[in-house]
């Protein structure tokens, strides 16, 4: 049972995030020889302010 977990910036429609989790299940299946039934992925939607790339807040970078 592969659990993927995805964080990235929030924001993305829900289009957005069905089209990426249809394509990761297909690679996973593909690579891990598994059945989709078995693929789960979980996003987690972080805030700009709440993320950080050397030592400035992404909500502060123009």
């Amino acid at each position: 049972m592969p659990l993927i977990t995805v964080e990235l910036f929030a924001g993305r429609d829900t289009d957005t995030k069905r089209k990426f989790v249809e394509r990761v299940t297909a690679e996973a299946c593909d690579v891990l020889g598994c059945k989709p039934e078995a693929v789960h992925v979980i996003f987690k939607d972080i805030k700009r302010e709440d993320w950080a790339t050397g030592g400035v807040l992404w909500s502060d970078k123009k």
